[in-house]
């Protein structure tokens, strides 16, 4: 969205997991839960997106009808399911990626336990040349990507492009998940670039 649209309040059915999904990340999910087979399935059928979000309490999986004492971060990103599989009967294998952010504005539960969200889109970083002081961190994210291997990235892989670099580096660093919502949260390619940087450097990877 952007302009005027993009302040206004949509509902989106959210799925807050034990994980940060960033724009352009993918993400593979095994579901099992009504509740998210059911969603997964309308997305599918809409051609919609669902929102990830940071679980900051409460549990992945549903431990009663509907489990109300749950929070996550207020931020978090839209994911478009782009490849699925049912291996067996109520349970969906899929394949999400990340698209824009979102803050919630306010959020309500269904009646399956379903969290639906009040948010409003927060625009896309504008694309930023890599800067010449962060090239050795797109060097050091091409090595991690041959060692993890390309089928777990974008197929268009972007390391001129600053906030591509450090959102890929932000999600496969094994940073706490506070941190990985930090960089997240982060609007400037460039803080969050120095950031990684000085993280990699306080490791004595870079």
């Amino acid at each position: 969205m952007h302009g005027a649209t993009a302040r206004e309040s949509i509902a989106l059915p959210l799925f807050p997991l034990k994980t940060v999904l960033f724009p352009g990340g993918l993400l593979p999910l095994k579901v099992f839960e009504q509740r998210y087979v059911t969603m997964s399935k309308a997305c599918l059928k809409d051609d919609a997106s669902f929102g990830v979000c940071l679980l900051t309490k409460g549990e992945e999986v549903q431990r009663s009808a509907v489990t109300r004492d749950v929070s996550f971060a207020p931020i978090g990103t839209r994911a478009r399911i782009t490849d699925w599989d049912m291996p067996q009967l109520g349970i969906l294998h899929i394949r999400a990626r990340g698209l824009t952010r979102f803050q919630v504005r306010s959020h309500s539960i269904a009646d399956d336990g379903l969290v639906i969200g009040q948010v409003t889109d927060i625009a896309a970083e504008p694309s930023v040349a890599l800067p010449e002081a962060f090239k050795p961190l797109a060097k050091f994210l091409e090595i991690l990507i041959e060692r993890v291997g390309k089928q777990n990235f974008p197929d268009d892989l972007a390391l001129s492009d600053a906030s591509w670099v450090g959102y890929r580096l932000a999600e496969i660093l094994p940073l706490p998940l506070s941190i990985k919502q930090s960089m997240l949260e982060i609007n400037d390619p460039e803080v969050r670039l120095s950031t990684l940087a000085q993280f990699l450097k306080k490791q004595g990877l870079l």
